[in-house]
């Protein structure tokens, strides 16, 4: 499986690096990090944008618009933007094509191919639930990066991994990085069955 990883300049730089981490060992990975996403992951995730792009198949720079991924007639399997910015969501939603980013997943949209953007924004404006209806419609999905707490967390990784697990499920990929709910009962299960 092919995906393009898309890392924009909201806080949040971890979704994008956790799914990184976990993708590299089981997909090839098209990375493309912004400006201002480098910044972040220095301030929220003391990591490098070099220790970044090394765990990443191919690199590709935010204004590369000749990247063979920006072409319809390259074939991959899905794209994710995690964390998905409010610019980069209102330029998707409107076929705004200006960033490498944001022409790959016009091209997800227009070929009909996996689009998952992860917002990380809170409150959201009228204006932020518009974009994301208008990407819903276009056939873009919409995952918030709202961690789940049946599984009784004890990290901001363990929060961290039940976004990326529902991201890995949407694309496919089967996975047990997080507990999943097994009811009423209380208590949050694994793929193998057992109790968290």
């Amino acid at each position: 499986m092919e995906i393009v990883l898309g890392i924009s300049g909201a806080s949040g730089v971890v979704y994008g690096t956790r799914l990184l981490e976990v993708l590299r060992e089981r997909c090839f990975v098209n990375l493309i990090v912004t400006e201002a996403a480098r910044k972040i992951l220095e301030i929220e995730c003391d990591r490098s944008y070099k220790d970044i792009i090394s765990l990443a198949d191919r690199v590709f720079e935010p204004g590369d618009l000749t990247a063979p991924i920006a072409s319809g007639s390259y074939l991959f399997d899905a794209m994710v933007v995690a964390p998905c910015s409010m610019r980069t969501m209102a330029a998707i939603a409107y076929g705004m094509s200006d960033t490498l980013i944001t022409r790959v997943a016009d091209v997800c949209l227009k070929q009909r191919r996996p689009l998952v953007l992860v917002p990380r924004e809170s409150p959201l404006s009228l204006i932020h639930l518009r974009n994301m209806v208008a990407v819903s419609e276009a056939g873009g999905i919409v995952l918030p990066a709202s961690p789940s707490f049946y599984s009784r967390p004890l990290k901001v990784g363990d929060l961290v991994d039940t976004v990326v697990c529902r991201i890995l499920d949407i694309l496919g990929i089967d996975n047990s990085i997080s507990p999943r709910w097994g009811g009423f009962g209380g208590n949050a299960y694994n793929d193998t069955g057992e109790e968290q």
